[in-house]
């Protein structure tokens, strides 16, 4: 299924690959508590940034793998690259318009100990066939 969804303003527009009936972690972390982030973690190949690339800004912290882009004129965070899974993204389920999404399960991801449970993340931006 793809699903389409944008930044407040719709200057940044993004489609994503994933299945109807979505999984997605609310994580505890300093930055996600802080943002609402609902994360969708798909393989680099699931994700496309349609429209928007001169609207966003990125911001970084700790080791600077995660890249957290965001929206500079709204300030909303549609995707970013995630530490845990540097190889994909992290789409903000959040930001997804709703008509393609059929059903929604939330699942807790303890952030604030990041080191002890990223490994239970690994999976999800490898490419499935």
């Amino acid at each position: 299924m793809r699903h389409t969804g944008s930044c407040h303003c719709g200057a940044v527009e993004v489609e994503v690959d994933a299945p109807e009936n979505i999984e997605a972690y609310e994580c505890n972390c300093s930055m996600c508590e802080r943002t609402g982030f609902l994360h969708l973690i798909v393989p680099r190949s699931a994700f496309r940034l349609v429209r928007g690339e001169r609207a966003l800004s990125v911001y970084t912290f700790n080791t600077g793998v995660a890249k957290h882009y965001f929206c500079k004129h709204c300030g909303c965070k549609p995707y970013y690259v995630p530490r845990s899974n540097p190889d994909g993204f992290s789409v903000n389920v959040r930001c997804l318009h709703g008509a393609t999404i059929k059903s929604l399960s939330i699942l807790p991801f303890d952030g604030k100990n990041w080191e002890s449970q990223t490994g239970s993340l690994a999976h999800l931006s490898k490419q499935h066939d």
